[in-house]
């Protein structure tokens, strides 16, 4: 549906640096990344805001690289949402229509017919100055769909929304998207917006993809340490492998003064990655299994649908654990223990 080919744009000391990405035909795409990776800047040179010095933009297989804007075929609602102050909700709709040849009054239907399905039309009259975020954020998104665009680009869609509003309109798009049938690409740095709304994602960092696929690959097969700790891997440890298990696919390696036996065959240094919910708390009465040690409780924080532990080992490790875990291990020593067969490697 959308596919870019080393596309590369500079401005200051910032470069878009051969970005290669393609998105399939009705696909909820997620463009993750921190603060300045370039993501908005990513979204404007394929809507055309912005010209690329070197790369192609493909849609339905067509190069639309020097297309005017409005002959591309992308919907776009950029993060402040863009909309006119001096016009109402209708005519800010309507407006996206003004480069085709229908009649005034055509685009008058069209725009009360997108704001119906967007359950706005009841604010069509309404001054947007007046809108609440949500209002103001389903009001663009109108704009952005009246013209049946092919591809809808979102930059950032629902970062000034209240968590629960954040929430119902995470849920309209993905509906939108099938109802539609049309590819989104969605800017975010928020996981659990992306996971509430993506079929696939990239992470972008300092204007190059670090990694592109399934979420699930993002979070468990993380390609580099970037990725790793942007997917919220914080036990990344050291380690150095020290030799393999005779006839089976398993390594041996020291963390310190602790020695684990990790799957697959490998060699000198490398850097294990535990997911915090994948480090396992209890009492250290029952004889010790293997890939286990002792630690002791740092710190917690209560975060709702989960604790955040931190304990001292060595190794020191993060872990995520439900609020009857921590409470039964509070008192006497304890230990953690890895689940290895959800570890990734990094080497």
């Amino acid at each position: 549906m959308i596919r870019t080919e080393k596309l590369t744009f500079s401005i200051g000391q910032f470069r878009l640096d051969e970005v290669s990405i393609e998105m399939a035909r009705n696909e909820y795409f997620v463009l993750l990344g921190p603060p300045g990776s370039g993501k908005s800047i990513l979204l404007e040179c394929l809507c055309g805001l912005r010209r690329p010095a070197a790369g192609r933009i493909f849609v339905d297989g067509r190069d639309i690289t020097r297309e005017e804007p409005r002959k591309r075929g992308i919907g776009y609602v950029p993060q402040d949402y863009a909309l006119f102050p001096h016009l109402s909700v209708e005519d800010n709709i309507a407006f996206g229509l003004r480069s085709t040849q229908i009649t005034r009054t055509a685009a008058r239907g069209k725009a009360r017919q997108t704001a119906d399905m967007l359950g706005i039309a009841h604010l069509l009259g309404r001054n947007v100055a007046g809108l609440s975020g949500g209002e103001k954020q389903r009001a663009a998104l109108a704009r952005a769909l009246v013209k049946k665009p092919k591809v809808l680009l979102l930059d950032e869609p629902v970062c000034a929304l209240d968590e629960a509003t954040r929430q119902s309109v995470c849920a309209m798009l993905r509906v939108l998207r099938q109802e539609l049938d049309i590819a989104v690409m969605h800017v975010s740095h928020n996981l659990e917006e992306a996971f509430s709304v993506a079929d696939h994602a990239a992470i972008l960092n300092a204007g190059r993809i670090e990694q592109a696929g399934p979420l699930d690959s993002l979070l468990r097969k993380p390609a580099n340490e970037f990725v790793a700790r942007f997917m919220r891997s914080e036990n990344i440890l050291d380690a150095q492998a020290i030799g393999h298990i005779p006839d089976e696919h398993i390594t041996c390696v020291r963390i310190g003064p602790v020695q684990f036996q990790i799957p697959g065959r490998h060699e000198g240094a490398v850097k294990v990655v535990i997911r915090p919910e994948d480090v396992i708390i209890e009492k250290a009465d029952a004889p010790p299994l293997p890939n286990t040690f002792a630690v002791q409780l740092l710190a917690s924080r209560d975060f709702g649908s989960f604790i955040r532990a931190q304990f001292t080992g060595p190794p020191d490790l993060v872990a995520h654990l439900p609020r009857t875990t921590l409470a039964a291990v509070a008192a006497g020593p304890i230990r953690a223990r890895l689940l290895v067969e959800n570890l990734c490697i990094l080497e």
